[in-house]
């Protein structure tokens, strides 16, 4: 059956502004643009119910002070730069905790359910390595609340979502966008989406792992290679976060996240000896230490054989009391009785590092998040800037809501003082062909197994811990993965064209996995969530972002200065119990 352009119906759409993701920060731009009397589309690949926000568990900071009257911005962004390993851009920073309130403002004013205390305060919690409690919530399934108010609040405004549209390629001339190209996943229908603005909110990388916290066919690059291919480049795509709590079993779930809210309750982490382990790590902070330092013991403690059968370690709750578990712990109960038919009132659950967060992504500027390309935003954790070496929990949240306003503003604004628009049909041509040739692909490589491939490399060399030869070992295998994919078989079939969009995530991914890569060797030190087992310690010299801009091509970027009045509020970023490789 010929796939050919020719007999592939297109269809056509024109918008001011095209958000490309409908998670929270696609959705939070899209109602901005949409409140300021713009025209917006949303377009994403999953349904919108489902998008990857509604994962996100523990909760979402601003320094609100209903708990902590103590609490300021100024606070909450000492202590993000602190635990961004002086890797955050400072003014980033200041964007967001500046906006926080205003962010968490505007969920309330949708309609967000925030657990609140008797006399109406929006309630806060610890999370791990923050100076006071700034961490809202709604039980332990924040950004699913999250998620359901901005889907309803754009609802309200008859923002249209298209749910099942792969967007392949930006449309670009004169490093100008003009909009995208991508078809429809369910029957294949082409659409050219014509737009003054078009904002990336696509998501990381960290499904290229083998244990990720991200589910089949998201987080796979995307943002990544759309940005690369028209004209964008990538800063510290190295700065992978791994989550310290993830399922092992069953192998279908492995990967999903117990929420960093177990520990903040309380919970303890032992070894397979039943030695709470964080003492040796961080005996002031135990469980509620960093994210990277608690994965880092964790891999430590598996690595050096004081693991669990499975190659894990113990995360128990089960001294709470029955009722604090199920009040503040809620989905964690529902989520290990369904996988593991497991109590956790009663005991301990399974678990290992896990690919989380993409703490780099496409390089934007500080003030509204404009890439490379005139007329290109990137948002959420497509984007990079706010989090450095080490994400705190809880940051990521209120990054979408800050932002997203920012940026629905500015594509706004962009789009309504535009005289006139310029447009390709060679770029469009291109766009037509990508798909065209993937779909003429009639090769013995298979999509899956290429896909797998790239997940074991990333995990054999590219983990926890990295060093140069197991990373120019794996760079090898990347160039033999991209050396197979010139022989794909594309197969679309009555089910839809599922396989067509797993060749373009099998690319994104390839992608993502080399400038991951390449940028790991660049970085020859340990700092927050990059591991170097050969150079185990700070290098004062490495204090800047690596930006990606295609194969071999790595460039040093300097970080401006922290104001002094945030910077008197830091402690030192200490590196005890950290460097234990």
């Amino acid at each position: 059956m010929n796939h050919r352009d020719s007999d592939r119906p297109e269809k056509r759409i024109a918008a001011s502004v095209l958000v490309i993701g409908s998670g929270g920060s696609g959705l939070r731009a899209a109602i901005e643009v949409a409140e300021r009397g713009g025209d917006v589309v949303v377009v994403g690949k999953r349904a919108k119910s489902d998008a990857h926000t509604s994962l996100a568990a523990g909760g979402i900071n601003a320094a609100l002070a209903t708990m902590d009257p103590g609490d300021t911005w100024m606070q909450h962004a000492a202590d993000t730069l602190k635990e961004s390993y002086l890797l955050a851009n400072p003014h980033t920073v200041e964007i967001v905790t500046r906006g926080a309130e205003r962010g968490i403002e505007d969920l309330v004013d949708y309609g967000m359910p925030f657990a609140r205390e008797e006399d109406g305060r929006i309630s806060q919690r610890f999370f791990g390595a923050h100076t006071y409690r700034r961490t809202a919530f709604a039980g332990d399934y924040t950004g699913l609340e999250i998620q359901r108010t901005l889907v309803n609040r754009a609802a309200q405004l008859d923002i249209p979502i298209l749910d099942t549209v792969y967007i392949t390629r930006l449309l670009v001339v004169d490093n100008v966008v003009f909009g995208a190209y991508g078809f429809d996943l369910e029957d294949g229908t082409r659409y050219v989406i014509h737009a003054d603005a078009v904002i990336l909110a696509a998501g990381g990388h960290n499904r290229i792992w083998r244990r990720t916290s991200s589910r089949r066919d998201e987080n796979t690059g995307d943002s990544w290679r759309l940005a690369v291919e028209a004209g964008g480049r990538i800063r510290d795509p190295e700065l992978v976060q791994f989550h310290p709590s993830g399922l092992i079993e069953p192998e279908n779930a492995a990967g999903t996240l117990v929420s960093e809210a177990a520990r903040g309750e309380g919970g303890i982490l032992r070894n397979a000896l039943g030695e709470r382990f964080m003492e040796r790590y961080d005996p002031e902070r135990m469980e509620l230490s960093t994210r990277d330092r608690v994965a880092l013991a964790a891999y430590t403690e598996i690595k050096e054989g004081r693991g669990t059968p499975n190659g894990g370690v113990w995360l128990d709750v089960s001294h709470l009391p029955r009722q604090t578990i199920m009040e503040r712990l809620p989905r964690v109960y529902q989520t290990m009785l369904e996988l593991q038919m497991l109590d956790i009132t009663k005991d301990p659950i399974e678990i290992a590092p896990t690919a989380h967060y993409s703490m780099g992504g496409v390089w934007v500027r500080p003030e509204d998040h404009q890439t490379d390309v005139e007329g290109l935003y990137a948002i959420g954790e497509a984007s990079s800037g706010l989090h450095g070496a080490n994400r705190l929990g809880g940051n990521s949240l209120i990054e979408l809501l800050v932002y997203g306003r920012i940026v629905g503003e500015t594509a706004a604004a962009y789009s309504a003082h535009l005289s006139n628009q310029q447009r390709s049909e060679e770029a469009l041509a291109q766009a037509r062909s990508d798909v065209d040739d993937l779909l003429a692909s009639d090769g013995p490589e298979n999509v899956r197994a290429l896909q797998r491939a790239v997940r074991d490399t990333m995990t054999e060399h590219a983990g926890v811990v990295r060093d140069e030869a197991g990373l120019r070992e794996g760079l090898a295998e990347i160039a033999a993965i991209e050396e197979r994919m010139r022989d794909l078989g594309v197969h679309p079939d009555i089910a839809g064209f599922q396989d067509l969009a797993h060749a373009f995530d099998l690319k994104s991914a390839v992608l993502a996995a080399r400038a991951t890569i390449e940028a790991a060797l660049e970085r020859r030190e340990t700092r927050g969530a990059h591991n170097r087992s050969d150079f185990p310690h700070l290098d004062g010299s490495l204090q800047v972002n690596l930006v990606w801009s295609g194969p071999g091509r790595v460039s040093r970027e300097a970080i401006p200065p922290i104001p002094e009045e945030i910077a008197a509020l830091m402690r030192d970023v200490s590196t005890v119990g950290k460097l234990v490789e």
